[in-house]
């Protein structure tokens, strides 16, 4: 299958699909298909639609799970407003358990108390699992064995990219609030039972 065929199939499989793609799972798509393109075949094609979609509304994006179509950030603000629904709600202290288990993976609950110098209770740990954005990825060597937590890949695709290297640096982090305008911020105590979070 030549490229010019093979771009409007993408762009349909893109459009159409609840999650990212990888060129793995889109070349399985094409199994026993007589003319069925190579995955050399895939990455070109998407590297040109990808170029096809640069002056428009959208973006062809790849984030840890593969490829998807968004809408560029510049367009956000308008098309917010064809939902009525809130944004959900995170609390700081959830936030901040987060971003340590993102920065400091693999980690565990005590020593995510030990830095922030308060107790996590469980179901922000839970909630963060539920939401598929935390994982158990072992257990401590030490007594007690501990779990220890890490991110996912679920993680690595809410926050639009594709590894942990393109967290910015703690440094370049001064004022949480300003680095995510898009979170609303409820303010809870710590030893307030978080709720889940809001899909």
């Amino acid at each position: 299958m030549n490229n010019e065929k093979l771009k409007p199939v993408l762009e349909a499989l893109f459009a159409a699909a609840d999650r990212p793609l990888s060129v793995s799972q889109i070349f399985d798509l094409f199994s026993g298909d007589i003319d069925q393109p190579t995955r050399d075949d895939i990455r070109k094609a998407i590297l040109e639609l990808g170029e096809q979609y640069r002056d428009s509304g959208l973006e062809l994006k790849q984030v840890a799970s593969g490829f998807r179509f968004q809408v560029k950030p510049a367009y956000e603000s308008w098309v917010s407003r064809l939902w009525e629904q809130k944004p959900p709600s995170y609390s700081r202290a959830m936030m901040e358990t987060l971003a340590l288990i993102a920065y400091r993976q693999p980690i565990t609950r005590g020593e995510i108390e030990d830095i922030r110098g308060v107790s996590v209770h469980t179901n922000m740990i839970k909630s963060l699992q539920e939401r598929e954005w935390v994982k158990s990825i072992g257990h401590k060597d030490i007594p007690g064995r501990p779990t220890l937590y890490g991110t996912t890949r679920s993680f690595l695709d809410y926050f639009n990219i594709k590894s942990l290297n393109e967290l910015p640096s703690l440094a370049e982090i001064s004022d949480l609030d300003r680095y995510t305008p898009e979170f609303t911020f409820v303010e809870k105590s710590d030893t307030e039972i978080p709720s889940p979070l809001a899909d």
